[in-house]
């Protein structure tokens, strides 16, 4: 039987300083991580502002967050391929180019969900 790990207070902030280094060196390494982080902090107060209700605050505030993780994830997967590959290899280009479609995706219904609040408000919809 696996021993068991102890998930005490010490792993705990062990486990935030290792987010928070890597937050650091994806707002220092990742410009569109920063564009990303940039556009959440102006967009968040001004869903919570525009929503009516705490679903649409949910929504329109949460569907933000996705997107500047996406990107955190896609970065790391971009270096772990170019460490892998660093000549052309037409598998690495793939598995890049999926990694930065899932942050387009999200993009894409952050985009839908906020479209979809605002302009059933204005009678657009």
């Amino acid at each position: 039987m696996p021993s068991q790990v102890n998930r005490g207070p010490c792993q705990i902030w062990a486990a935030l300083m290792w987010s928070l280094k890597g937050l650091a060196a994806g707002w220092r390494i990742e410009a569109s991580f920063r564009l990303e982080v940039i556009l959440c902090v102006i967009l968040l107060p001004i869903g919570l502002w525009l929503g009516h209700g705490a679903v649409e605050k949910a929504l329109l505030a949460g569907s933000l967050l996705p997107v500047p993780a996406a990107e955190m994830l896609n970065s790391g997967i971009e270096a772990l391929v170019d460490k892998s590959w660093p000549e052309y290899n037409t598998i690495a280009g793939r598995i890049k180019d999926m990694g930065s479609a899932a942050t387009f995706l999200l993009m894409l219904n952050m985009l839908l969900v906020w479209i979809v609040i605002l302009g059933a408000r204005t009678g657009a919809w």
